[in-house]
């Protein structure tokens, strides 16, 4: 089942925001979420706020999700304007789920549209939708591309046939060249996501995986390590001994090849799990998340962030509809981040970027780690010498205990 939200403070029903969301708009960047949380089939290793049609019942349309999701949109810009935040054209636009590409291409067209108009885009603006390669046809990504998309993610996982099983994964490993194909007829950038150490993966398996997804071209190429979260089926599977647990040093070992292999294919990496063609290619959206800058969540169980003020909507989405046709915002709680938990989250994200974090931004107590870690070589020394703090290969496979020893307590 999906997880739970966190803990915050009651968000008022108008949606209005405290002082500190409109400090400083004019340093960030402003992008837009939108959460589809519909699925045909729940994964087995899924715990995100999805929901299938049997688990939805009655009461949470998927043909009256576009029109719920626009209601939204005109809280969030009169939210926005009495909160006295700037208006900004948004940089970034990322549809994610769920699988957006379940709702016809023109519903999420129509969300884009009434986005641009109540915001605006700046000049060559990324917009993301991400896909399971079997919810797309030639014809909707045509639709997509023709109404300002610019970029699909799609999650191809696997090219075996066995890890996709394990996994619960419904389409066949012969449909991603065919929707990547489709993709770049209509001209759109193509990000492909990938899953490694499903229990019976073997490393030829990952290899094998990865060397199929560099055939498609891509410009992107997330990989990402599988965890097994509590409440999930494959969780169950593992606990009954049906398959085997996943191992810690499979991930490091497949993570390895993982940047081997990419960077072998003209991928750079330059986040911790995200590799690009060029600088160009990298994901702007995720980016944004990564460097502190401003986004606004649509969505039941999107979050939401503005100037150290955090908020998330209610996870259900009949709650969230229900909310907004009562004309008040859907937001379950919300936080307003002291300094000490901006610098935190600052070192912690920011680390894992290839650009690295400028040791100036440290405490004394970070800046005194930073030599503890050139000697076990998890930063880079030439760079540490020049003020920046730059993981190394074995940096990025303890991205977390770098990140601990840079935050003492």
């Amino acid at each position: 089942m999906p997880s739970a939200l966190p803990l915050g403070l009651p968000a008022p029903a108008d949606g209005v925001l405290p002082a500190q969301a409109a400090q400083g708009t004019d340093t960030r960047n402003f992008g837009l979420y939108v959460h589809i949380p519909f699925c045909a089939v729940r994964c087995g290793y899924c715990d995100f706020n999805t929901y299938t049609a049997t688990e939805l019942g009655s009461g949470a349309s998927q043909d009256e999700y576009a029109g719920t999701a626009r209601q939204e949109l005109k809280l969030a810009g009169k939210a926005l304007a009495a909160s006295g935040v700037a208006g900004r054209p948004m940089s970034t636009v990322f549809f994610g789920g769920g699988t957006p590409t379940l709702l016809p291409a023109r519903d999420l067209a129509a969300v884009l549209e009434s986005a641009v108009e109540l915001w605006g885009l700046v000049p060559g603006a990324e917009v993301t939708t991400e896909a399971n390669p079997d919810s797309v046809t030639e014809e909707s990504l045509r639709v997509l591309a023709a109404s300002g998309f610019t970029r699909v993610s799609f999650g191809m996982q696997s090219a075996l046939p066995h890890v996709l099983k394990v996994l619960d994964r419904t389409h066949s490993p012969e449909r991603v060249p065919q929707a990547v194909e489709w993709a770049r007829r209509a001209g759109l950038k193509v990000s492909i996501d990938l899953i490694y150490g499903t229990p019976g993966e073997s490393m030829a398996d990952w290899r094998a995986s990865l060397e199929t997804a560099l055939t498609y071209g891509p410009d992107h190429v997330s990989a990402y390590a599988l965890i097994i979260e509590e409440g999930t089926r494959l969780a169950g599977r593992i606990r009954r001994g049906e398959v085997p647990p996943i191992d810690d040093d499979d991930h490091a070992d497949k993570y390895a090849v993982a940047d081997e292999v990419l960077g072998a294919g003209g991928l750079d990496w330059y986040e911790v799990s995200n590799w690009a063609r060029t600088a160009d290619d990298r994901c702007r959206h995720n980016l944004a998340y990564w460097k502190g800058d401003d986004w606004w969540g649509i969505g039941p169980g999107a979050h939401s962030h503005m100037g150290g003020v955090r908020w998330w909507n209610v996870k259900h989405p009949r709650a969230y509809a229900a909310a907004l046709d009562a004309g008040n915002s859907p937001a379950a709680g919300r936080e307003v981040l002291s300094d000490r938990d901006r610098y935190v989250e600052d070192v912690l994200l920011r680390v894992r970027l290839q650009e690295g974090l400028p040791t100036a931004v440290l405490d004394p107590g970070g800046r005194r780690a930073v030599a503890g870690l050139i000697a076990d070589r998890l930063i880079e020394p030439s760079d540490a010498f020049k003020g920046v703090v730059r993981l190394t290969g074995a940096g990025r496979l303890l991205a977390d205990a770098v990140v601990r020893r840079l935050l003492p307590d």
